[in-house]
């Protein structure tokens, strides 16, 4: 719509609408007027096909015409240079538009680190590299302090991080990064480091827990699982023992509870799909959290800084790649695959709307990037004919343009192989 709008303002002929790309045949298409109106059938993005103008379509036959007043190469620099830009002002307003949205329906809500001071963290491998032990947190990163959980390992690769401030016993005790640490912890997708502590409480049970033997009550605390005692949900993941458990074909589960100063037993039935039935209470119930509301009024102003954070980080991080020792692309490119790993695997609308956010804003910049068959290198052409006076020939254009899609194909295409030599290194 960026640029169908203004193309349709300038009075450019819109020969095609798509959502989604159509090689050699479409899904749907019905035409309107001027422009054919379709779906495609490979599901990444969409496009718009606007009269004499030289894109990924590569209408060679076309260029090779007369201009006629209708097409995109007869209009005046400054209206080509608003179309191409619209793409990116769109992806930039609808990043606003959903994340003061975001903001007035359901707010921010993180838990504070000072609230894993009861409980700390289980130092996992990256962890105990640098001397963090169980019980330690995270608050600071090169000395600058960690006020919500879950920053710790971004802020160590974004600051590339020397040192790391622990809270240990009631003292705080600075760490060394050791070289290495933030390459692996990257290369992890921030994995590895350390995990909050909390017991494990039932909160409900849902209508398909079936007790067996015993029973269950919200406010029992799990403390053991097949004679394997726990104390935390970080226990469950501790070593490989429990890891056996989880894949075990049996169809029962044998748990120990604490109830106030009682040991109860319970044997539960177990679907793999289904688990047992038994909803436990979330890190935010146990821990406590903050939540931030907003009113409508004051979510817009929330809602553009939100994405500006977003594009600032963005940017941080990319430039790391091209900067930081530690930082190596083949650890932090990713194709579609990369992305569909982000979202839960839970529906969460939030998550949705989130990712959908943050994907629209990171879009508008990498599209604005002042790269052949990107709109940002139609935009730098142009900007170049305004200051000069002089248009570059359709031929240069064209030249660029296959430049540019060989580039953005063999980018795609490395990032997809990562993915997939991932995928199977870690199966």
């Amino acid at each position: 719509m960026g640029h169908f709008f203004p193309a349709r303002w300038f009075k450019c002929r819109v020969e095609k609408f798509y959502l989604f790309f159509n090689p050699w045949f479409s899904l749907f298409r019905k035409k309107i007027g001027e422009t054919e109106y379709g779906l495609g059938w490979i599901p990444f993005g969409g496009y718009v096909k606007i009269s004499g103008m030289i894109d990924e379509s590569m209408d060679k036959e076309q260029m090779q015409k007369p201009p006629q007043p209708w097409e995109f190469r007869s209009k005046p620099a400054w209206q080509r240079l608003i179309i191409m830009l619209g793409g990116v002002t769109v992806n930039v307003l609808l990043a606003f538009a959903i994340f003061i949205m975001i903001m007035w329906v359901w707010g921010e809500k993180y838990v504070p680190v000072a609230n894993l001071n009861k409980y700390g963290m289980f130092a996992d491998s990256l962890g105990r590299r640098m001397g963090m032990q169980d019980g330690d947190n995270i608050v600071a990163v090169e000395g600058r302090p960690i006020e919500r959980q879950g920053k710790a390992g971004s802020e160590i690769i974004m600051s590339e991080a020397k040192t790391v401030t622990v809270l240990r016993n009631g003292h705080r005790v600075n760490l060394t990064v050791p070289p290495g640490l933030i390459s692996q912890l990257n290369k992890n997708r921030l994995q590895g480091l350390a995990y909050v502590r909390y017991p494990i409480v039932v909160d409900s049970l849902l209508p398909s827990c079936k007790v067996i033997q015993g029973d269950v009550r919200p406010g029992d605390t799990l403390i053991g699982l097949e004679g394997h005692p726990l104390q935390y949900i970080t226990d469950l993941g501790k070593d490989t023992t429990f890891d056996y458990l989880k894949r075990s074909k049996k169809d029962t589960r044998a748990l120990t509870f604490r109830r106030g100063r009682d040991t109860v037993q319970a044997l539960v039935a177990f679907d793999e799909k289904k688990g047992t039935g038994i909803h436990y209470k979330s890190m935010e119930d146990i821990l406590g959290y903050v939540h931030i509301p907003y009113t409508f009024l004051q979510a817009i102003p929330a809602g553009v800084h939100k994405s500006i954070e977003t594009l600032s980080d963005y940017i941080h991080n990319l430039k790391l790649i091209f900067t930081s020792k530690e930082v190596k692309p083949q650890d932090s490119l990713g194709s579609v695959i990369s992305i569909a790993s982000v979202f839960p695997s839970e529906w969460d609308w939030q998550s949705f709307w989130t990712l959908t956010g943050i994907f629209s804003i990171l879009l508008a910049f990498m599209n604005v990037l002042p790269i052949p068959a990107l709109d940002g290198g139609h935009a730098l052409f142009t900007l170049v004919e305004i200051i000069s006076g002089r248009k570059p020939s359709d031929k240069f254009i064209e030249y660029a343009q296959m430049v540019g899609m060989v580039l953005l194909f063999s980018l795609m295409v490395y990032a997809l192989g990562l993915d997939i030599f991932h995928a199977f290194k870690f199966k």
